[in-house]
């Protein structure tokens, strides 16, 4: 996850832009000696309520996926040379609001089993979501 800001006006967190250092959360203010500009940003981090989780869901190996199959055909025929073979995947993003890592990938295994993949045919990965 990206690093989020607080805008001191609207008090709501936003996405930082890249390249963003750091300032802490008492850069400005009459701990500091210093007075708030009329419009402040504080970068503080990943907001801490969410926790954001990826879901990889394929086909196993050795079940036939005729939409890959499919579209390294049409790839060839597009001339686009040497693809060997050709996986699709679903990728589901999953954010959770008020838990902790560990309970949002709980949270996603469950997600997984109820309605997200078939274990006979489809393999599963779930990670911590990248950015």
């Amino acid at each position: 996850m990206g690093l989020l800001f607080i805008d001191s006006q609207s008090g709501r967190y936003a996405p930082a832009a890249p390249g963003r250092s750091a300032v802490p959360r008492d850069a400005f203010g009459p701990e500091a000696g210093l007075s708030s500009p009329s419009r402040t940003t504080v970068v503080v981090g990943p907001d801490p309520s969410r926790s954001r989780v990826e879901v990889r869901v394929e086909l196993k190996p050795e079940v036939q996926d005729a939409e890959a199959e499919s579209v390294a055909h049409a790839l060839g025929l597009l001339g686009v040379a040497s693809i060997r073979k050709v996986r699709i995947a679903r990728i589901y993003d999953l954010e959770f609001e008020g838990v902790d890592a560990a309970e949002a990938e709980r949270r996603a295994r469950d997600a997984v089993d109820r309605l997200l993949a078939n274990p006979v045919v489809h393999r599963v990965a779930i990670r911590p979501s990248p950015g």
